[in-house]
């Protein structure tokens, strides 16, 4: 993969919303993929996403991934600013895949922004409120159909976040372009 990784990218160029659809329908493609299998990735960021300089990306860094049965992940694995509640909160007996969507709202906000999410806060700070269940913040200046993508990958109940294949038919990518503009 001849780019680096997406983080590597947004950091040189600003990414626009159709880039960032494009790589988000991508994303959502694969995490289908390993979710269809019953993998769960745990570990959905910039840094270990791909990119070729097509503009095609790949899911990266396996290390931390789990073929799970419905909802027997326990452990407390990822990058914790990109983790869902559910992981963070102790009080939580296990999670499934719906803790991969939340790191994908976290990922398109990264992508988008060009900041780490919960960026503005102390790394203590950060983890308590997501161990709280309160999503980092999303800007009004990003388009409706980006805000809503993320606003729903970032809902705090596991069981209301929409699958991957879902999100395959929310606007923000099913009108994604296959090229740049």
């Amino acid at each position: 993969m001849t780019e680096g990784s997406l983080a590597t990218l947004y950091k040189k160029y600003k990414l626009n919303d159709v880039q960032v659809s494009t790589y988000t329908r991508q994303i959502a493609n694969g995490l289908k993929y390993l979710h269809d299998q019953g993998v769960v990735h745990r570990d959905i960021k910039c840094a270990n996403i791909l990119v070729h300089a097509s503009g095609s990306v790949k899911l990266a860094d396996f290390g931390l991934a789990k073929a799970i049965k419905l909802s027997d992940a326990k452990t407390f694995k990822g990058t914790f600013l990109w983790m869902a509640p559910e992981v963070v909160n102790p009080k939580k007996t296990s999670y499934g895949l719906a803790a991969d969507i939340w790191s994908l709202g976290c990922t398109v906000l990264e992508m988008l922004t060009g900041q780490y999410p919960y960026s503005h806060l102390e790394a203590m700070q950060a983890l308590y409120r997501i161990g709280q269940g309160e999503p980092p913040p999303v800007p009004i200046s990003l388009s409706r159909d980006a805000r809503d993508f993320i606003l729903s990958c970032l809902e705090v109940d596991p069981n209301n976040r929409p699958s991957a294949a879902e999100l395959l038919d929310h606007p923000f990518v099913r009108n994604a372009s296959s090229g740049f503009a």
